[in-house]
């Protein structure tokens, strides 16, 4: 009778360690099928993805090439507001922080001089996705990943670009192996 009762408890004790391995699978399971549980709502604050080209297809003259390859961009067509806005993100490239060498900034357009750490093109043709005042984050490939129209506050750029950052490490260059190890 005690040999019994010791297997049955034995059998109990495996049932209850499987059911809670697979509880969660068949919750899982359950909330993929009925949709339930599953946010809805975007992370991002920009535009995902827009449909831009590449930024070595850009009817662009100037500067942009030297110093951006490799690098994340913030791409900025200047307008009406440049000055405060070209200002505003050079803050939100300095709020970066030891982040800040990973992302160069492209102001395409304007008069005035560049700003520390900034190139400066000029378009030579107006595309048909031109749009003044816009900011786009561009890979490290130069594909546009996030739009931003001039409303948007600087705060929710700075919370998406370390949002990009932190998901995509950066990788060590050729010449820089020996400082990894320090």
């Amino acid at each position: 009778m005690r040999q019994t009762s010791r297997a049955r408890a034995s059998r109990l004790k495996v049932l209850a360690l499987l059911s809670l391995f697979a509880l969660p699978l068949l919750v899982a399971w359950a909330m993929v099928t009925w949709r339930v549980g599953i946010p809805e709502q975007r992370t991002a604050h920009g535009d995902l993805a827009p449909d831009l080209p590449a930024l070595a297809a850009w009817p662009l003259e100037g500067e942009h090439a030297a110093g951006l390859g490799g690098d994340w961009v913030l791409a900025f067509d200047c307008g009406d507001q440049c000055a405060a806005l070209a200002d505003q993100w050079w803050r939100l490239h300095r709020a970066l922080g030891r982040e800040a060498p990973r992302v160069s900034r492209l102001r395409v357009g304007g008069e005035a001089s560049a700003l520390p750490g900034e190139a400066v093109a000029h378009w030579t043709e107006h595309p048909a996705w031109h749009a003044p005042d816009h900011l786009w984050v561009l890979d490290p490939r130069g594909v546009p990943v996030l739009a931003y129209g001039p409303e948007v506050s600087a705060r929710d750029v700075l919370d998406d670009l370390n949002r990009l950052l932190r998901m995509n490490p950066e990788v060590l260059r050729r010449d820089e192996p020996r400082l990894a190890g320090r």
